[in-house]
C-alpha cells in the first residue's frame, strides 16, 4: 500500500483517484471543493492544503486544468513544495505548458525530490473505466516507481522521454483530436444538408477507412445533440493556445490548428466554452445555417 496525494478532484481526478482508491492505496486529498465522499468512505483522508498532502504522501498527483492552477498548487502559499522532503515524487496528470513543465520539475528536483509529467488522454470515460492512455516526461526511475499506479488508472502508458515530453506529446494528441473533431463535423454537416440521414451516414462511415474513436464517440454526440461535458471546449482551447504558442517559439507553422482554435473560439464567443469539445460542431452549424441534427 502506498501514500498518494491526490491534488484535483474533478470530472478527471475523481474517478482517477477511486481507481488508486480501488488498488488499495491509502489517499489524502486536497481540492478547492469538498472531495467526494465516495473516496472519505473508502477511507480517504482530507487535508488542508497542498503542503498537507506532501507532508503526509510518498507520492502527490496533481490533476488541475491549466498551467496557473499548477504553479499555485505546487508552489504557492501552503502549496506541495512547501511539504516536501527529500525523496518524494510529484507527478502532474495536468495538460499544460511543456516549456513551463520543464522549469517546475527543475523547482522539484532542487528539494530533492523527482518529478513526472504524465498527462492523460481519454476523457472522463477513460478515467472512470482505467482506460486512459498516459504520456510520461520524466527520468526511467521515477517512471518505474510510478508505473503500478499508472497501471490502475490507464492502459497505453509510455515513456516518451525527459521532463517536458510528456507535455509535448499532450499537445500533440490535442491538435490530432482537434482537427479529427473538424473533420468529422464538416462531414455530418455536409451529409446533413445534402439530405441524408447523418446517423445512417456515421454508420456506414465507421465500416470503412474514415471510422475513428472520433467518429465513433463524437459523431454520435453530434446526430444525437449530447454535448454534457466529458471534455469542455474550453480545456481544448487552452491545449491548442499551447500548440500555437510552442509553433511560434519553434517556427514553425500549424494553420489547421489554427482554424480549429478559432472554431472553438466561435463556440466559446457563443457562450459554448462549457460544453463537450464535440460542440465543435456548432461553430460549423452557425456558419452555415444548418444543424446535422434536430436538437
Amino acid at each position: 500500500m502506498a501514500k498518494i496525494g491526490f491534488i484535483g478532484l474533478g470530472i478527471m481526478g475523481a474517478p482517477m483517484a477511486e481507481n488508486l482508491q480501488k488498488g488499495d492505496h491509502k489517499l489524502y486529498l486536497f481540492d478547492h471543493k469538498n472531495p467526494p465522499f465516495s473516496l472519505i468512505e473508502g477511507g480517504a483522508t482530507v487535508c488542508t492544503s497542498g503542503a498537507e498532502v506532501a507532508k503526509r504522501a510518498d507520492i502527490v498527483i496533481v490533476m488541475v486544468p491549466d498551467t496557473p492552477h499548477v504553479e499555485a498548487v505546487l508552489f504557492g502559499d501552503e502549496g506541495v513544495a512547501a511539504g516536501l522532503s527529500a525523496g518524494k515524487l510529484v507527478i502532474d496528470m495536468s495538460s499544460i505548458s511543456p516549456i513551463a513543465t520543464k522549469e517546475f520539475a527543475q523547482r522539484i528536483n532542487a528539494l530533492q525530490c523527482d518529478y513526472l509529467d504524465a498527462p492523460v488522454s481519454g476523457g472522463e470515460v477513460g478515467a472512470k473505466a482505467a482506460s486512459l492512455t498516459i504520456m510520461v516526461g520524466g527520468p526511467q526511475a521515477a517512471f518505474d516507481t510510478a508505473l503500478p499506479l499508472f497501471e490502475l488508472m490507464g492502459k497505453n502508458i509510455t515513456l516518451v522521454g525527459a521532463n517536458g515530453d510528456g507535455q509535448t506529446t499532450k499537445v500533440a494528441n490535442q491538435i490530432i483530436v482537434a482537427l479529427n473533431i473538424q473533420a468529422v463535423a464538416e462531414a455530418l454537416l455536409f451529409a446533413s444538408k445534402a439530405g441524408a440521414d447523418p446517423a445512417k451516414v456515421r454508420q456506414a462511415l465507421m465500416g470503412g477507412f474514415a471510422a475513428s474513436r472520433i467518429l465513433e464517440v463524437h459523431g454520435e454526440r453530434m446526430v444525437k445533440r449530447t454535448f454534457n461535458p466529458g471534455f469542455r471546449i474550453e480545456l481544448h482551447q487552452k491545449d491548442l493556445n499551447l500548440a500555437l504558442q510552442g509553433a511560434k517559439a519553434l517556427g514553425i507553422a500549424l494553420p489547421n490548428t489554427a482554424t480549429a482554435q478559432e472554431l472553438m473560439n466561435c463556440c466559446a464567443a457563443h457562450g459554448l466554452g462549457g460544453m463537450d469539445h464535440s460542440a465543435l460542431c456548432r461553430a460549423i452549424e452557425i456558419m452555415s445555417n444548418h444543424q446535422i441534427a434536430a436538437a
